[in-house]
């Protein structure tokens, strides 16, 4: 069983003590999975935030050098920002940090000078051969001792509990 993260640990605590003259509430079990969902993904959000940050990335720099990697001719900060599915603002930010560490330089485009694109450096270039295969694997060994079957199971499992969601919910999107 997922160790369950001490706030979600004292949300059923709570939940149990309401219920306890009628019982515990059927939806316990569904409220543990849940918690144990978020367990779960808080701690790969936060093993992936290691990872990056041994080299100076966030998550946001990381897909940055990601896309920037097949794009040897650069990408306008507008286009990064489209693929990336962020404001122009934070990519801006996000730019001025890898720029800043040497990952990457802003150029004027040859045939319009009033358009920047952007280009990995060296050390960027260097970054993104490693670090994208190396995340990829990483990732992929979260769920390698998971039959086809099972991945199936679980995607299949999860698409179900996500179309419940406002952000899922199809059917009561305006």
């Amino acid at each position: 069983m997922i160790k369950l993260e001490q706030k979600y640990t004292a949300l059923l605590g709570d939940v149990q003590r309401r219920a306890i003259g009628g019982g515990v509430p059927a939806a316990m079990g569904q409220l543990r999975l849940c918690f144990e969902l978020l367990g779960l993904a808080s701690a790969i959000d936060g093993d992936c935030a290691t990872r990056l940050g041994r080299h100076g990335l966030s998550e946001g720099k990381f897909v940055l050098l990601f896309l920037l990697r097949d794009a040897p001719k650069g990408l306008s900060p507008h286009e990064l920002a489209e693929r990336a599915g962020v404001t122009r603002g934070t990519i801006t930010g996000l730019l001025d940090g890898l720029e800043r560490d040497g990952f990457l330089a802003r150029h004027a485009d040859q045939l319009d000078r009033r358009k920047l694109l952007v280009r990995l450096s060296a050390k960027g270039e260097a970054a993104a051969a490693t670090l994208v295969d190396e995340h990829a694997q990483w990732i992929a060994s979260l769920f390698a001792d998971f039959t086809q079957q099972e991945m199936q199971l679980l995607s299949s499992l999860l698409e179900k509990a996500w179309r419940k969601t406002d952000s899922g919910d199809t059917q009561g999107a305006p």
